[in-house]
């Protein structure tokens, strides 16, 4: 099994949900990105996304956006991204890594070699915003032969036949995306996001997590009754820019996620 798999195993034995949370490399520069991750493991976060900056990063909002752009002025590239899940790997075998940015920068590397690349830098996911399933001929066997799970979003826009044809090539978990918009949004309604769940679940195993629109603890254990799991993005990007300092910026992402730890456990 995939780390992802035996996560989402363990949390199902325990009766939790997973705690899944976001922050784009080399934001606000490369230093702070592993001990950032660490601090998010620490505070409680089960997977972690780490964002590959991109220059136009069209699904996100402005948050996101502005800490992509400070990932590219840091000089972080795809290669640099996969150098810190190395880090970061030499201190924690367990928590599950999943990059999550724009194909281009995996084209531009060549989908067969970031697929090595990402397998010895101990990467286990990959969701790639603008890919869609049929354009993923080459890219998804080559991280499936490596035990790298190729994650697909689904969105209240998505027909019953094109959900079908998501859960079919899916794995490691379906991302389901809150509401028609960009991440960061507040307009999220719990009630409709349980009923398209419910329509995912019926068309698959896997366990689905929610994202987008998802800023504080009470959104977050309202969505979390009805699926496996909730990712966090926006909210923890903006702790990232509040904090120059290293340790504050720490001390204040552990506390974040703690935070939303306990309304999910509670």
């Amino acid at each position: 099994m995939s780390r992802i798999a035996d996560c989402f195993a363990a949390l199902q034995a325990e009766g939790r949900k997973a705690l899944t949370t976001f922050i784009t490399a080399g934001d606000p520069t490369h230093a702070a990105t592993v001990p950032a991750l660490h601090a998010l493991v620490a505070g409680g976060a089960d997977i972690l996304e780490l964002g590959i900056p991109f220059s136009d990063p069209e699904a996100e909002g402005p948050a996101i956006q502005a800490s992509s752009e400070r990932g590219l002025r840091s000089g972080t590239t795809l290669a640099i991204c996969l150098e810190m899940v190395r880090e970061f790997r030499s201190d924690d075998q367990k928590t599950p890594v999943v990059l999550m940015g724009y194909l281009n920068s995996v084209l531009a590397m060549g989908e067969s070699a970031f697929a090595e690349a990402a397998a010895a830098a101990g990467v286990d996911g990959l969701i790639m915003v603008n890919l869609p399933p049929e354009e993923a001929t080459v890219l998804r066997p080559a991280l499936r032969s490596r035990d790298i799970d190729l994650i697909f979003l689904a969105a209240p826009t998505t027909t019953p036949e094109r959900l079908k044809m998501i859960v079919e090539v899916a794995s490691g978990f379906v991302y389901y995306v809150s509401l028609k918009g960009i991440t960061g949004a507040s307009n999220l309604d719990v009630d409709a996001v349980a009923g398209r769940l419910a329509e995912i679940r019926a068309e698959t195993e896997l366990p689905v997590q929610v994202g987008f629109g998802i800023k504080d603890a009470a959104t977050a254990r309202g969505v979390a009754e009805h699926a496996d799991g909730v990712v966090i993005g926006s909210a923890l990007v903006n702790t990232m820019a509040d904090h120059t300092d290293p340790d504050a910026r720490n001390a204040a992402l552990g506390e974040q996620v703690a935070v939303l730890r306990h309304a999910l456990d509670g």
